[in-house]
């Protein structure tokens, strides 16, 4: 074990005992009383379903991330990274094939993992609280569709990174750096028209005064509006919900068929005026080029690193690869992923704010807000009182209370 070995190791445990920390500071932040805010729509006993929910979820967390740490560190120290390179080596000599089964078993291989847990989570924890509406027909289908899109579309985008590193030289990070930023900006338009309705149907919402009042609203407020999409979330879960997706004639204002049907036409105004908000104020655009940016600092340092016999070392793995060393890289990098998440976390929720604003001063209605708000975490049973820390590295909305103070 050398010194990046340790670097690693530590960042790993320390990030789950972080995490465990947090929760188990979520878990004391429970108040026995609904906050006052929350007495005309979160009775004794709905309360208590909300907290149980939340413990339930915790502890379930708490096993899944235990199995992955364990599983990933009995790989490691058996030294199933370098045999699994062995074999892949024996298997082929193009360096750009074998990196493509490497990193394709080891996706597989944390795919297959995964299942049971996705399945305890939708089939027992969300149907005891009675959000699951999937079938497993429905579920199975998901998880094949899911698998197969990120073969195609993440199978394109490995080769040709790996490709760039293998063959470009010393500028193949600037190069894949580019190539990511095009794949990103292709993906807001092809994922609203092409991606998102394998798994949803999208309807336009019909006629009538619902989207009569949002006619009138766009017109107000100078936004082109060209339709309101309804999608058909019922089939899977109970859970309400609305967003925006998309640039130009391809976006799209999305709003769940359960969100419609358990909310009045001035709560569903306001909710939706709150996603226009984010279109008006660009925070997609500005979250999308933070996001290219932390994608640019990690393609630079794994130049850095991709080469170094020590990353290898640390996982015993003897003939240096180009393929082994982005999966090596990963690990390492973790440390630097989890603060500039926490930083693009906290600029989300400043965004939340300046949307909530804004549907707030063109609605002229912030009562309608605020109590869709209110429905919505009681329909949803979200935790009222979460800890700050938890929220500091987990939320990429505040809380609750914390929005209906800044409205009010």
């Amino acid at each position: 074990m050398n010194i990046i070995g340790i670097i690693i190791l530590g960042a790993i445990i320390g990030s789950f005992i972080l995490h465990l920390y947090a929760d188990l500071l979520n878990m004391r932040s429970l108040q026995l009383k609904v906050p006052e805010e929350f007495n005309e729509v979160y009775d004794a006993d709905r309360y208590k379903t909300s907290q149980s929910y939340l413990r339930m979820n915790t502890w379930f967390d708490w096993i899944a991330g235990t199995a992955y740490l364990l599983l990933f560190l009995c790989i490691w120290f058996c030294k199933g990274f370098m045999m699994l390179d062995d074999w892949a080596r024996s298997i082929m000599d193009s360096p750009i094939v074998c990196g493509l089964l490497y990193i394709g078993i080891l996706f597989f291989g944390k795919a297959i993992v995964s299942i049971p847990f996705s399945i305890y989570s939708t089939f027992v924890i969300e149907e005891k609280f009675g959000f699951n509406k999937t079938t497993a027909k429905l579920f199975m289908a998901d998880q094949a569709k899911k698998f197969a899109l990120s073969v195609v579309l993440g199978g394109c985008l490995l080769t040709a990174v790996l490709a760039f590193f293998e063959y470009a030289g010393a500028w193949a990070w600037l190069y894949c750096w580019a190539l990511i930023i095009v794949f990103m900006i292709i993906m807001q338009f092809i994922a609203p028209t092409w991606i998102m309705p394998l798994f949803n149907k999208f309807k336009p919402l019909e006629e009538g005064e619902l989207r009569a009042a949002i006619v009138a609203y766009a017109r107000k407020i100078d936004f082109p509006l060209e339709n309101v999409f309804v999608m058909d979330g019922s089939k899977r879960s109970v859970k309400s919900n609305a967003f925006f997706t998309g640039f130009g004639r391809h976006k799209r204002i999305v709003l769940f068929d359960t969100l419609i049907n358990g909310h009045g036409i001035p709560e569903v105004l306001a909710i939706l005026a709150h996603e226009i908000g984010h279109y008006k104020m660009r925070h997609i655009f500005w979250m999308m080029f933070a996001g290219m940016i932390q994608a640019g600092v990690m393609l630079y340092l794994l130049s850095l690193f991709i080469s170094s016999p020590s990353l290898f070392e640390a996982f015993y793995v003897n003939q240096p690869s180009v393929y082994a060393g982005f999966v090596f890289f990963s690990f390492l990098y973790s440390p630097i992923d989890f603060f500039l998440s926490v930083l693009l976390q906290a600029l989300s929720r400043k965004n939340e704010y300046s949307a909530d604003r804004f549907a707030v001063e063109t609605t002229c209605d912030s009562q309608s807000f605020i109590t869709a708000l209110k429905k919505l975490a009681a329909h949803n049973l979200s935790n009222l009182t979460p800890h700050p820390f938890y929220v500091y590295i987990n939320y990429s909305h505040p809380p609750v209370l914390e929005r209906i103070k800044a409205i009010k």
